[in-house]
C-alpha cells in the first residue's frame, strides 16, 4: 500500500511541476527552467538529507559510474515535457509520458536489461497498453 501512495504521490508532483515549468518557461526560457528546477530539487534533496541524519557517503564508490547519469536525465525531461506540453497541452503530453513508460518497461523486461530479472510478457500486458493508446485516442476525439 505504501509503494502505491508514494506512486500517487509521485504522479501528482510531476504533473504540478510538468504545468509549473510550463509557466516558468515563458517568463525566462526553457534552460533557465530547466536550471532553476534542478537546483531547487537539488537544495531541497540536500535539506532533507540533512534533516534524515542518514548522511552515508562510504557508499558511492560502489554505485556503477552509468547510473550517476541519472539525476542528468531530467535535464531532458524537462526540456522535452515542456516543449510537449506548449505543442499538445498537459493531458496528452502525460498520456504520452506515461504510454512511452510503460512501452520501455516492457522492452527492459523482456531482455533483462540494468540487471532486472526477464519475464515473458502475456496477454494481459498487450491489452493493458493497446487499451492505454486506446484511451488516448479516444482523449483526441
Amino acid at each position: 500500500m505504501k509503494g502505491i501512495l508514494f506512486a500517487l504521490l509521485g504522479g501528482v508532483f510531476i504533473t504540478i511541476q510538468n504545468i509549473a515549468n510550463a509557466h516558468i518557461r515563458e517568463d525566462i526560457g526553457i534552460w533557465q527552467t530547466a536550471s532553476l528546477t534542478q537546483f531547487s530539487g537539488f537544495v531541497l534533496a540536500l535539506i532533507i538529507l540533512y534533516f534524515s541524519k542518514d548522511i552515508n557517503w562510504k557508499s558511492v564508490g560502489n554505485v556503477k559510474p552509468i547510473y550517476w547519469f541519472g539525476g542528468a536525465f531530467a535535464a531532458i525531461i524537462l526540456f522535452s515535457n515542456m516543449e510537449a506540453i506548449k505543442h499538445i497541452g498537459v493531458t496528452f503530453t502525460v498520456s504520452f509520458v506515461l504510454i512511452s513508460q510503460l512501452l520501455l518497461t516492457f522492452i527492459i523486461d523482456i531482455n533483462g536489461w540494468f540487471g532486472i530479472e526477464k519475464r515473458k510478457l502475456r496477454a494481459a500486458d498487450f491489452i493493458g497498453i493497446a487499451m492505454m493508446i486506446g484511451g488516448v485516442l479516444l482523449l483526441k476525439l
